[in-house]
Formats: C-alpha cells, sequence, structure tokens
C-alpha cells in the first residue's frame, strides 16, 4: 500500500466538495434576513479637554 495512492486523494476530494457543499447549503439558508444595518461610529465632541486627574505635574516630569 503506498503512501499517496490515488485513492487517498479521491477521498479527500470527494470529502471536500462534500464538505463544501454542506457550508454552502447552511449559508444559503440563513440568506439575509440575520444582517443587520450597518454600524455608526459615535459622533466625537467638539473639543476634548483632559482632566486634573490625569495631569501629569511638572515636577513629576522630570
Amino acid at each position: 500500500m503506498r503512501l499517496f495512492s490515488s485513492d487517498l486523494f479521491r477521498n479527500f476530494s470527494i470529502g471536500f466538495v462534500l464538505g463544501a457543499l454542506l457550508v454552502a447549503g447552511a449559508n444559503a439558508r440563513d440568506g439575509d434576513s440575520g444582517l443587520s444595518s450597518p454600524a455608526r461610529a459615535a459622533s466625537m465632541p467638539d473639543l476634548v479637554q483632559p482632566t486634573a486627574e490625569f495631569a501629569i505635574p511638572a515636577e513629576a516630569a522630570l
């Protein structure tokens, strides 16, 4: 028995084709009904100001 016989390749190709058909059938059954509207990013505030709790004092920066 050879390691890479034609039967091995034939069985893998048949399995690949059947698996691809199963996946395609499962996806086709759902259709577009499960898709929601596209995501929209939240609007940015006009000007973002840092808060005092995150400010680094000038003495600590050196």
